[in-house]
């Protein structure tokens, strides 16, 4: 049996003797790779040289026996030389970006980008649409009417330099490589590796071009990482890929066992940051948006991170965060009568209270059966491409601490399909804990890493 060439050699990509099959078996005994064997596999999975189920192979590989700081530094560069870069080097030290790992009522971007902004960052970010329990900025920000997810990349400085902002859906130039091993991925159970997640992040945010990283790496069960611990060796895998291309990265770690803020579905959670940049929101959300912003502050400006948080929260007070969001969305052909006035924002016809079954206190409310059910109300996507209800979600009363008696309401559904709505009451009842004392204290953030 011959066997065939094309899989197995690759002379434009390099030393004609490597195969993907010695690749491979070096991973799966636990060897380290070189850097060329990255750069071999990165190059010839792009051009379609090696099949899916190579790939699929060294990706479990790698899964099972991971890979140290150099391997995954170079699989992150790899990833960002299949595609496009983003020079933001006009900016200077004021170029800023975030990433959240994803999250329910995660809806910080559209707080911390202007107030970042209105204190004199330029963040010019691409931001992701939701999948699955996890909702996207993109997503939410397309709920206000004109509002342009995708802009020409002279567009896209240009707005940021004039505004300060700009944030635009993730385009197909920019790491393709990242695009199509998440792909396989997603359907070879190889998500939950941590060099794989941190090379995958990280490749978009350098190509991205922003000098200052912020990351906010969730933990909990509406997160990839379910414990602290876990976030904690994500977030220090992805800081120092950071530093390794020599940008000022920081990571914080923040629980999200229970949904941040009030809303769930994407116009409701657009009518809850700009309840927050107005001053009418003070609650998690508000809390940990400030910390965020000021992170960005304290590494554009090199202040403290207690004075950047200073400063972040003067932006809000003052109110010149809420003008630079309405500046930016008008910028990008939103129409800001919606920010001015949410109420104009469409509701969904139905909704459906999920009242208390115990008199006491909330110990627990499971963010990831909530965004399952706000996924099934029509706020997400099951897959890749579906439409989604901006109106749809769901709106908490309580959360974990508050006090409740029987009857009481403890969430509100929205959702214009009736069908839903059984399913979804039965995950957002499940998701209710009781208790008869008054639950510990869980700190929003649960520490930072440089």
């Amino acid at each position: 049996m011959t066997r065939q060439k094309t899989y197995n050699t690759f002379s434009k990509h390099g030393d004609v003797s490597m195969r993907m099959y010695d690749i491979i078996k070096t991973k799966r005994e636990g060897g380290q790779l070189s850097d060329a064997e990255i750069k071999f596999f990165i190059n010839g999975f792009t051009d379609g040289t090696i099949p899916d189920y190579q790939a699929s192979a060294l990706l479990m590989a790698i899964c099972i026996n991971g890979m140290n700081d150099r391997e995954t530094s170079v699989l992150t560069k790899a990833m960002i030389a299949s595609g496009d870069t983003i020079d933001l080097s006009r900016f200077g030290r004021l170029s800023a970006d975030k990433h959240s790992t994803g999250g329910v009522g995660d809806k910080t971007s559209i707080i911390v980008a202007p107030t970042v902004a209105a204190l004199g960052g330029k963040v010019a970010k691409m931001s992701g649409r939701g999948l699955g329990h996890t909702g996207g900025t993109v997503d939410k920000l397309e709920s206000i009417p004109g509002y342009r997810v995708s802009l020409s990349d002279d567009e896209f400085l240009s707005q940021a330099d004039k505004v300060g902002v700009a944030i635009i859906g993730q385009t197909a130039d920019l790491t393709p490589a990242d695009k199509k091993l998440y792909a396989l991925r997603d359907v070879t159970a190889t998500i939950d590796s941590i060099p794989l997640i941190a090379s995958s992040i990280m490749s978009k945010k350098i190509a991205a071009g922003s000098e200052n990283i912020v990351l906010d790496v969730k933990y909990g069960s509406g997160a990839f990482m379910k414990t602290p611990e876990d976030a904690v060796l994500l977030a220090e895998k992805m800081v120092d890929i950071g530093k390794r291309f020599n940008r000022h990265t920081a990571a914080l770690i923040s629980d999200m066992n229970t949904p941040l803020g009030t809303e769930i579905g994407n116009s409701l959670e657009v009518k809850e940051a700009v309840g927050v940049l107005k001053g009418e929101v003070r609650n998690d959300l508000r809390d940990v948006s400030i910390s965020l912003a000021g992170k960005m502050v304290s590494l554009i400006f090199g202040t403290s991170e207690e004075e950047g948080s200073r400063r972040a929260a003067e932006a809000i007070d003052n109110g010149s965060a809420y003008e630079k969001m309405l500046e930016w969305v008008s910028a990008q052909g939103g129409d800001i009568s919606y920010i001015k006035d949410t109420s104009k924002f469409p509701m969904a016809k139905i909704t459906h209270e999920i009242k208390a079954t115990e008199s006491g206190y909330i110990s627990f409310t499971d963010a990831e059966l909530i965004g399952t059910a706000s996924t099934l109300l029509g706020a997400g996507r099951k897959n890749k491409g579906d439409p989604i209800d901006h109106s749809a979600g769901i709106s908490m009363f309580k959360k974990r601490g508050d006090r409740v008696d029987i009857g009481d309401t403890v969430m509100l559904l929205h959702t214009n399909d009736e069908s839903s709505l059984k399913s979804a009451e039965e995950l957002c009842s499940g998701a209710i804990k009781y208790s008869e004392e008054v639950p510990p204290f869980v700190p929003h953030i649960y520490k930072t890493v440089e």
